[in-house]
């Protein structure tokens, strides 16, 4: 599993409860992260696909906020688009599901097994996401069913301007 460390920071306008219970039973006051490490420890997602860069917020079963820092370096501005680099619309989403696979991983009723995608909802695009930003990405649990299905409301943003935001819908597989 994965260790949580508290850090105290006010930075977020999202209130958060106290005190998070991590995986491993201990529980941490302030706001929990998962660095990079722990990250690659829950979700399979490997270099070019891997899109979140840390989980600043986490409250199990609930809710997770990931960031991505979006830089000129990744393999996708080479050709979307020359000389204009926007990063594409289905890497946002994709970003934005990760985030949603922490929070689905951590589930004990669901533990094993991997989250595949089983559809994607009322998703807008409202800004470009370009090299420099920050995208701010948040997953809410909107519910589990059977213990196979899950259903999250996503949402990324860069600088406090809303760039995508969608209902997505996930199966998980043996």
């Amino acid at each position: 599993m994965s260790t949580l460390t508290p850090i105290n920071s006010s930075e977020s306008s999202t209130p958060i409860a106290e005190k998070h219970q991590s995986p491993n039973g201990a529980t941490a006051t302030g706001k929990t992260i998962f660095t990079v490490e722990d990250i690659q420890k829950l979700l399979p997602h490997r270099y070019p696909f891997a899109l979140v860069d840390r989980i600043i917020e986490y409250i199990p079963g609930e809710r997770a906020v990931g960031i991505k820092n979006v830089t000129f370096n990744e393999p996708h501005f080479q050709g979307h688009f020359p000389g204009r680099p926007i990063m594409p619309g289905v890497l946002i989403v994709e970003a934005m599901a990760q985030v949603g696979g922490v929070v689905l991983t951590q589930l004990p009723e669901v533990e094993g097994g991997l989250f595949m995608f089983a559809g994607i909802d009322k998703v807008r695009f409202r800004r470009q996401v370009v090299p420099g930003d920050q995208l701010v990405m948040r997953a809410e649990l909107l519910c589990v069913k059977r213990r196979r299905f899950g259903k999250m409301q996503a949402r990324a943003e860069v600088d406090g301007q809303l760039a995508a935001e969608g209902e997505l819908m996930f199966s998980l597989v043996d």
